[in-house]
């Protein structure tokens, strides 16, 4: 993955979550949850680092926004 630009943190409020798991499917689970409760800038796949068994997905949060009603 890329290194985390310091936009992506400039203000209280705005955080990077990256999700290591054993699957797309768990990974995938776990945006999800955040993203019920505060707005999250999805991602659409996950990587996979070679040698490795797990798979990361990394996601936006801006804590200062809720979630829009479903």
């Amino acid at each position: 993955m890329r290194p985390i630009n310091d936009a992506h943190v400039a203000e209280p409020g705005l955080a990077v979550v990256e999700v290591a798991a054993a699957d797309d499917q768990t990974a995938f689970a776990i945006q999800e949850l955040l993203a019920t409760r505060y707005a999250v800038a999805a991602a659409d796949r996950t990587t996979r680092e070679p040698g490795e068994a797990d798979v990361r997905l990394r996601c936006f949060l801006d804590l200062r926004q809720q979630a829009a009603p479903a």
